[in-house]
């Protein structure tokens, strides 16, 4: 079953990205949900799926799958709510489930349990957190709040906190200024030259030194998407477990938003990993490469 009509590529469509081409199937989707419905296997060229910069051949048939059968793996239940005041909340989202909403069976979301989490209220998230990434995901309770959130983070004046385990170590603290180019692709691109925003800069303090890993501290003001993960990874220190910018190792992504403070609020919400548990990550990962 498809989702819509099936597309052939012709000699105008011919040489063009899969991820834009499928606008075709999905013209409501933005070019981000559309990726990560082709990461999920939904879109197939002559019947197999493809990667997200696929370039078309014309006589192919791109065609969409339909969403399957879901299963929820998360509840409204597996969200603690941190802080809750009149104009703002906060909440701690699990590792493993997207924040924003995505159309045509995406997957379960953060935003769409918000009217679960605080009903009657309208709320809606003030930023987002990677589907791999845990920890505190702020939320405005009145559309007015969140313009006003939005102003104060502008000016700088919202602090967010990271701990993650990267890869090597690290004895100083060190600030990762590299800019980032977002646009357009899965991962963000890391190009050779200061970012002059403080707002895209992430200050990294060490916290504790292993074999072979770090415990560090990540704070960022307004950040960009992958910000820490692609800076911590052109630094020489990717994330243990990071299947984009490091090695993937299985266990979950060692990253999680421990603290925000800002003029309105403040929240605090404990990683639910330790440094012991990236460490047994990392070890189990050399053992099986070894076999």
């Amino acid at each position: 079953m498809n989702d819509g009509k099936d597309v052939l590529v012709d000699a105008v469509l011919a040489g063009e990205r899969l991820d834009k081409a499928t606008a075709l199937l999905w013209p409501a989707v933005g070019l981000r949900g559309r990726r990560r419905l082709i990461e999920a296997g939904r879109a197939l060229v002559d019947g197999r799926p493809r990667e997200a910069a696929y370039r078309l051949r014309a006589g192919e048939k791109l065609a969409a799958l339909a969403a399957p059968a879901t299963t929820n793996f998360f509840s409204p239940e597996d969200v603690p709510i941190l802080f809750r005041g009149q104009a703002y909340a906060a909440v701690s989202k699990p590792a493993g489930l997207h924040s924003a909403a995505i159309a045509h069976g995406g997957g379960e979301s953060l935003e769409a349990m918000l009217p679960h989490l605080f009903p009657g209220t309208g709320a809606v998230l003030l930023s987002r957190l990677d589907k791999l990434t845990s920890g505190i995901v702020p939320v405005a309770l009145a559309p007015e709040a969140a313009a006003r959130y939005r102003r104060v983070e502008d000016a700088g004046r919202v602090e967010k906190t990271y701990l993650c385990v990267v890869h090597g170590r690290i004895d100083a603290p060190f600030v990762a200024d590299f800019r980032l180019d977002a646009a357009d692709r899965a991962k963000t691109r890391v190009l050779p030259r200061s970012d002059p925003d403080p707002l895209r800069h992430t200050a990294v303090t060490p916290l504790e030194g292993g074999e072979g890993t770090s415990l560090v501290s990540c704070r960022i003001a307004k950040g960009a998407r992958h910000q820490i993960r692609a800076h911590l990874a052109a630094a020489g220190h990717p994330l243990v477990g990071d299947p984009l910018y490091g090695q993937g190792e299985a266990g979950g992504l060692y990253l999680h938003c421990v603290k925000l403070s800002c003029p309105e609020f403040e929240a605090g919400d404990a990683p639910p990993w330790t440094v012991a548990d990236a460490a047994a990550t990392v070890e189990g990962a050399k053992a099986k490469g070894a076999e």
